[in-house]
């Protein structure tokens, strides 16, 4: 495992190896690992498996992790996302259920239309980023963080539990399903082959429910987290092997890891929570004020509204930017210094960019410095270099929106 693991330091991932030898039990000091339904799919591809969120999850395959990285960029990858915790929220009350979380306007959504939301904390904390959506089948179909499991289960149960002893009508379950993220501008036309459905009339963010290479009952999502045009794909665990493997038949597909995942996010200016947004900083200072929704900001009905919303109508302590270099490439925990040379921020994600062929990364800096352009100094191996305050994304976004 050390040359999976030579890419896991450079790249930010807190991971923990696997075992070397196939098989061998976990010590008792540790955790017993995960698997997704794809797991034994992954070892006969040749997948580098390490630890990640308690799973046992691909690094990467064969091929570089740049040389996936760039395969993505210009045909498509597959990703394994099954880790992710997916629920269902149902019951006449399951839209003031998401509410009482979230800082989204989950009421406005048009049927099978998601969107990008926050769960907040009366201070105003970030407890994770998740995806709602407002399926036609008359649930939330929500997807959320394997991180942030555990927390995001009791947090979603406990209201459960509230609104439930007040008489409301919700409820939630647990999606098993696999879930997979065909990602890149040609990922449409890979999977056009296998629905019936016009996937021209699929823009972002919307879902839809379909066969999919003769698997069904299989959710259909336009989007990623790699800042491409694709898919995610929640496919029954006993049909996520066969959707992969005919996936793979088109030359075009390639599998991808999670090394791939992280430099793809970062270029796309894209947050990963625990890294560059946790509990500590708000939607605002994470540069994420647009997911209020205008409704929510007027109600200021959202945990954490007294201390978010003023947040947006003022200047706030710190922000979130981005940063790009020459030289040695930033990594999480480095410190951004003023150009007088003093500590002002911290780097929170940093990779060199396959795309740019620059280093790039996200930190955060007071309000005052937060201007793109604005030159700064990071301390890289305990050298000072220039960098300098720059637009997010770093890479052009491909999403698929309705002409």
């Amino acid at each position: 495992m050390q040359r999976a693991m030579s890419l896991v330091a450079p790249l930010g991932f807190r991971l923990q190896a696997l075992p070397s030898a196939p098989g061998r039990p976990l010590s008792s000091s540790q955790d017993v690992l995960r698997r997704t339904p794809l797991h034994d799919f992954h070892l006969a591809h040749g997948g580098k498996m390490v630890a990640f969120a308690g799973w046992s999850l691909p690094i990467q395959y064969q091929e570089s992790h740049i040389e996936s990285h760039l395969h993505t960029r210009r045909h498509c990858s597959l990703f394994d996302v099954s880790h992710m915790l997916q629920t269902k929220i149902f019951g006449c009350d399951r839209v003031k259920l998401m509410e009482s979380l979230v800082v989204g306007d989950i009421a406005e959504l048009r049927p099978n239309k998601g969107t990008l939301s926050l769960f907040t904390n009366e201070a105003g904390g970030i407890l994770d980023d998740l995806i709602v959506t407002n399926t036609s089948e008359g649930h939330l179909y929500v997807v959320s963080n394997a991180g942030c499991w555990d927390k995001d289960l009791a947090l979603m149960q406990d209201k459960v539990r509230e609104l439930k002893n007040r008489g409301n009508d919700v409820g939630l379950e647990i999606v098993d399903n696999a879930l997979l993220a065909l990602q890149g501008p040609t990922a449409a036309q890979v999977l056009q082959a296998g629905v019936a459905d016009d996937l021209r009339k699929l823009p972002f963010m919307t879902s839809a429910v379909m066969k999919v290479f003769g698997v069904s009952g299989c959710r259909v999502t336009r989007c990623g987290y790699t800042g491409e045009d694709g898919v995610e794909i929640s496919v029954p665990a006993s049909g996520a092997v066969h959707l992969a493997t005919a996936l793979l038949e088109n030359p075009e597909v390639k599998l991808a890891g999670l090394a791939a995942r992280d430099s793809l996010r970062l270029e796309a200016g894209l947050c990963l929570y625990g890294n560059d947004i946790d509990e500590h900083i708000t939607p605002v200072e994470g540069s994420l004020g647009w997911t209020l929704g205008k409704r929510r900001r007027a109600a200021m009905d959202f945990p954490g509204a007294k201390v978010i919303v003023p947040q947006l109508k003022g200047e706030v302590q710190r922000k979130r930017v981005g940063l790009m270099c020459e030289g040695a490439p930033m990594r999480a925990h480095n410190p951004i210094l003023s150009t007088e040379g003093i500590m002002i921020g911290t780097v929170t994600s940093g990779c060199p960019s396959p795309c740019l062929k620059k280093n790039v990364a996200m930190g955060y800096v007071p309000f005052k410095y937060s201007q793109p352009g604005t030159q700064l100094l990071v301390e890289v191996r305990r050298k000072q270099q220039m960098a300098v305050v720059s637009k997010m994304p770093f890479v052009p976004t491909n999403y698929y929106t309705l002409k």
